[in-house]
């Protein structure tokens, strides 16, 4: 449904867009400059054509259709961009939820202690996500940190 409704606010743009420049180009026109041509008199008038009656409906028709087909496109188009913000940040916070949930109950299985790896294992995080997760929760709640033999850091936090 959300591809369909994409397309539909793509073509009201376009249509809408190409209403309007149809109307603004037989505005442009009207105001043109034209070449005069001066035809021989003869027993016969010649009633020409007006052109800027022609102008002048183009231009109020291009308006007509155009305005409101392209409101509706911004407007289908700018609900989709609404829905689509409120989406990413709900599942945002699923996978914040999801995170403090793995990170409190790490806390309480291992008494405070929590590795990167250990936490990258449980959260499915790539290594450098976990880490950068676990130094935000060090600084917000002041944990200690150690490093072993191998160069490897562990963070401990006091309940």
């Amino acid at each position: 449904m959300k591809t369909a409704e994409k397309l539909a606010a793509g073509w009201l743009l376009t249509l809408g867009f190409m209403f309007l420049t149809l109307s603004a180009t037989a505005a442009l026109e009207k105001f043109a400059p034209r070449e005069v041509i001066i035809l021989p008199k003869d027993e016969h008038d010649f009633l020409a054509p007006n052109a800027t009656y022609e102008a002048d409906n183009t231009a109020v028709s291009g308006l007509i259709f155009g305005v409101p087909t392209l409101t509706l496109g911004a407007w289908l188009a700018l609900g989709l961009y609404r829905q689509s913000r409120h989406e990413k940040k709900a599942l945002n916070q699923e996978v914040s939820d999801r995170l403090q949930s793995i990170f409190y109950k790490m806390l309480q299985e291992n008494h405070g202690r929590v590795t990167v790896l250990g936490f990258a294992m449980q959260s499915q995080l790539p290594a450098a996500n976990a880490k950068q997760f676990l130094d935000e929760k060090a600084k917000e709640f002041n944990a200690n940190f150690k490093v072993n033999e191998e160069g490897a850091v562990s963070y401990h936090f006091d309940a």
